[in-house]
């Protein structure tokens, strides 16, 4: 109990973290009580917020959750756990139905039915968005303001916890520094919705506070971690001197963008390959001393600023115009696809100690 002021009994679990994840979680749970602990004001400051390309989800008439499981398992290169990956794709079209009841505004088509990107590794446009490339500001604004209108969810903001309370094996609470001083909750679980790792590679897409706490947090409480080494690269962060660099949504390929080194070569053939593959292939001519680049000009051209207004502002802000120049691109640190193993509720190697999203490996 060194340096805790004070303890305070919470009626139901402690959520640490409030982006996607988290916010789902508590929002679920309605109308049993819980408390999300947010490291800064709700709604802001997450990886979920910087997502641009959408979500995947097989909701077409030419598409079928098996095609998009199966998709993921050819992409996944024999690491899936195919149970998981079927279970998840059919549960993705439902998902988009809930956040659109909570308010998420997905783009719509003329016919009112949703727009659909397509992405690497997808054999069809599945891809479902929001506000073009703007996709994770908006499902965060929507589940913050519905998290909010609820009784049941208690937020403290800008509160970071520092390490979970254990008792006879069991997670039974969770140390958090205020600005009053350090306060131990007991609950009766702690769910980790802490995100990824990030911060701690030269190169990364995600909030520079994303280094992995959530995940230490759990292996000192003595919870099996999984496939730490695996780290998505995405191909196509902007080359510039600033940390972190800003993302160039895979679907700006997906509209017909390729990648071409200095001398105008082609990278790869097909730009629209797994992550893992074009990424390496970006690595194999940078460390030939090429340099590598997105080419927007003639697909989408001149139809990118109104597809991607969010990229088409961050690269005029760089002095580049999407529309006239390439623009340079390099593989950075974007997702986490190990951390806390869990079973398909959550449920983490401890007793009382969940794990969701990014911090969870599933």
């Amino acid at each position: 109990m060194s340096g805790i002021k004070t303890q305070v009994v919470v009626p139901g679990p402690v959520i640490i973290g409030a982006g996607l994840a988290g916010l789902s979680c508590a929002i679920e749970l309605a109308p049993a009580p819980c408390l999300v602990v947010a490291a800064g004001r709700i709604g802001t400051g997450t990886s979920t917020g910087w997502a641009q390309g959408g979500m995947a989800a097989a909701i077409g008439p030419d598409d079928s959750p098996e095609l998009h499981a199966a998709d993921t398992i050819a992409a996944g290169a024999g690491l899936c756990e195919e149970p998981v990956v079927r279970w998840i794709t059919a549960a993705a079209p439902a998902a988009i139905e809930w956040l659109a009841a909570l308010g998420a505004g997905w783009d719509r088509d003329q016919d009112g039915s949703w727009k659909r990107g397509l992405e690497g590794a997808h054999s069809r446009r599945r891809i479902v968005h929001a506000s073009g490339d703007d996709t994770g500001a908006e499902l965060l604004r929507a589940t913050a303001e519905a998290a909010r209108e609820l009784a049941s969810i208690s937020i403290w903001e800008r509160v970071h916890a520092r390490r979970l309370v254990t008792s006879r094996g069991r997670v039974v609470g969770a140390d958090v520094d205020t600005a009053e001083g350090t306060i131990r909750l007991l609950c009766s679980a702690v769910v980790l919705a802490t995100g990824g790792i990030g911060g701690l590679f030269t190169h990364t897409t995600n909030p520079l506070t994303s280094y992995g706490q959530g995940m230490a947090m759990a292996y000192r409480a003595g919870a099996v971690l999984r496939d730490v080494e695996l780290v998505q690269f995405h191909p196509t962060a902007l080359n510039l001197d600033v940390d972190p660099l800003p993302l160039v949504s895979e679907a700006v390929r997906g509209e017909g963008a390729i990648l071409v080194n200095e001398l105008g070569e082609r990278v790869l053939d097909n730009p629209l390959l797994a992550r893992d593959v074009v990424a390496r292939a970006e690595w194999t001519q940078l460390q030939a001393g090429h340099s590598v680049y997105l080419d927007v000009r003639d697909a989408p051209g001149a139809r990118f600023a109104e597809i991607f207004p969010s990229i088409h502002a961050k690269a005029c802000a760089a002095g580049l115009n999407p529309v006239t120049d390439l623009l340079p691109v390099t593989p950075a640190a974007h997702y986490h696809m190990g951390g806390v193993l869990v079973d398909r509720r959550g449920q983490s190697t401890v007793p009382g100690l969940f794990a969701i999203g990014e911090v969870a490996s599933t």
